[in-house]
């Protein structure tokens, strides 16, 4: 019912861009907070971005000013625009949908797009 597909993950070399796109369906999108995470081999899954249902965004310290969330309640899908990508971005990057003010982990998540950036 509920489902969150991202798509725009790939190979860059560093410093080059990628856009991340997360597409959900089956819920009321402009009522959740979206927000990326990342996973990379060997390490926790961590906190990237989040797009508050109002509009507003957070970033965590080391993506800021590289990497902008936005979101198209219209079209029911959250970005992900990386620039400047560092080899230490390279990761499993993973859509999530939650009400706001619960914690991301009683939310929805999608499968994940690979990312891997070259030095």
């Amino acid at each position: 019912q509920v489902q969150l597909v991202e798509s725009g993950g790939g190979l860059v070399q560093a410093g080059g861009s990628l856009r991340l796109s997360c597409a959900a369906s089956g819920l009321t999108f402009s009522s959740y907070a979206m927000g990326w995470f990342r996973q990379a081999p060997g390490k926790e899954r961590e906190f990237v971005a989040t797009s508050r249902s109002g509009g507003n965004t957070y970033y965590t310290d080391s993506v800021k000013g590289r990497f902008t969330i936005s979101r198209d309640n219209a079209k029911n899908t959250v970005y992900l625009q990386m620039n400047s990508l560092k080899p230490e971005d390279t990761a499993v990057y993973y859509c999530n949908a939650r009400l706001p003010s619960r914690p991301p982990e009683t939310g929805y998540w999608g499968q994940g797009t690979q990312v891997t950036v070259s030095s």
